[in-house]
């Protein structure tokens, strides 16, 4: 007789992969995927600022993402559960050329909609430096994100307050938290920096988000250049020719403090080359390592007068910041609800009077009132088919089985992609009023 298959993958009590990570919160740590929609229609600059957008979320996030034509949006979120992925970041290109940028938290929304006026891509911005910055161990940590002036109350924004506070948690949870006194200092290398640009009477209260994204930078302050280069030196110790390059030559010399001050040897002789090149400095505890002295050295530390050097384990620093890229300006259009794909709370272009939003108010809780009927009814289906197989003595057709075991989302996949059908003709929409705006302002 035939062995029977055993599902595994949609039964109910199949173990479909380890959970979620969780923080010591018990929360689930944020995780995105940053997406292409239409990979081969955005074009070469677009798929280039979403891998460096994609470097910018480093280390949680989907950094070897690979999409294809075929690939819809159904398919990421039905693996954004499984993953344990919490925002969904989708760039797509409308058919007037704009760059679209959605930011949407799953597995229920809101979805934030916004325009990219303008951008400009990692290369771009290394290009523009002196001395750009780029370190692999940079990226093993979350950035720091530092949020200016979203909680500032402003009458000109002709955004509503709470979809504003909604605005600014949805970009609080990209990344996890932090703690100050538990987090190590050394484990925050990055910056991302998110400045609104306070509305303006002429930009009719747009709102409008300044995304720049730094490395953080530290030099010991109060030691020269020389003394510098000599202890970078030290470090290269990898190969002959590193040492060879990073030590100088001293042979020459009959005192340090001639490669010190003489100017042609490296060294310095004004005041005005020992200033760093920052705009703070702060003090940290040193991390380099010390002899931990027992109880008789102390004592005779203390009765001799002398003083551990370094005890006090605190050094300055200078705090420089190095920008990495990508640039990007956002203005806010659309907010919606659920996963790209709900109710519209607000729009930037089109408005409606009290009766049509009762209308489709009316209109989505018939929607939702409906899908919840037939989850009830699918749930009732499963229940009565179990009680039949116990009572038939657990003896089922195999094709009968794979109906009844099936999850109960499977079923609404006709209506989700409805809904998406909708949304994609309403983009469309708003594609074409956007360009009759901006050519009657021209």
């Amino acid at each position: 007789m035939a062995r029977r298959r055993v599902k595994k993958r949609t039964h109910l009590g199949a173990n479909n992969g380890p959970a979620p990570p969780q923080n010591a919160s018990g929360n689930r740590e944020p995780r995105s995927m940053v997406i292409r929609v239409g990979a081969g229609e955005v074009g070469p600059s677009v798929s280039q600022l979403v891998k460096d957008v994609r470097t910018m979320m480093e280390p949680n996030t989907a950094s070897r993402l690979k999409e294809r034509k075929s690939n819809k949006l159904r398919d990421f979120t039905t693996m954004a559960g499984p993953l344990g992925v919490t925002h969904l970041m989708l760039f797509s290109r409308s058919a007037s050329g704009n760059t679209n940028f959605r930011l949407a938290l799953t597995p229920r929304g809101p979805t934030l909609n916004f325009r990219v006026e303008k951008y400009s891509l990692g290369k771009d911005v290394k290009k523009a430096m002196k001395r750009p910055k780029g370190a692999e161990k940079d990226f093993l940590t979350p950035p720091l994100l530092v949020m200016n002036n979203f909680t500032s109350q402003s009458e000109d924004s002709k955004v509503p307050k709470h979809l504003e506070s909604l605005t600014t948690s949805v970009f609080q949870s990209l990344f996890p938290p932090i703690s100050p006194q538990k987090t190590p200092l050394t484990t925050i290398r990055r910056v991302l920096l998110l400045n609104r640009e306070p509305p303006k009477k002429d930009d009719d209260g747009v709102y409008t988000i300044n995304l720049r994204h730094y490395a953080i930078t530290t030099k010991r302050t109060g030691v020269s250049k020389g003394i510098r280069r000599l202890n970078a030196a030290d470090k290269l110790v990898s190969s002959q020719e590193k040492k060879k390059k990073g030590m100088p030559n001293l042979g020459k010399l009959h005192d340090v403090a001639d490669y010190l001050l003489d100017p042609s040897a490296g060294g310095y002789t004004s005041a005005s080359d020992t200033e760093p090149e920052t705009d703070a400095e702060v003090e940290v505890l040193e991390s380099s390592t010390r002899k931990v002295l027992n109880k008789r050295d102390k004592q005779r530390a203390r009765a001799e007068g002398k003083a551990e050097k370094g005890s006090t384990g605190v050094e300055k620093r200078a705090v420089k910041l190095v920008e990495l890229g990508p640039r990007m300006k956002l203005r806010l259009t659309k907010v919606e609800e659920g996963v790209c794909g709900g109710k519209v709370m607000w729009h930037e272009y089109i408005h409606k009077s009290k009766e049509e939003v009762k209308a489709m108010d009316h209109t989505w809780d018939a929607r939702r009132k409906e899908k919840e009927q037939r989850r009830q009814q699918q749930k009732e289906n499963i229940e009565r088919k179990r009680k039949d197989r116990k009572k038939s003595g657990g003896e089922e057709d195999e094709e009968e089985g794979e109906d009844s075991d099936a999850p109960m989302d499977d079923y609404d996949d006709e209506w989700e992609s409805d809904v998406l059908d909708d949304d994609a003709e309403v983009e469309d929409d708003e594609d074409e009023m956007e360009d009759e705006a901006e050519s009657e302002d021209e």
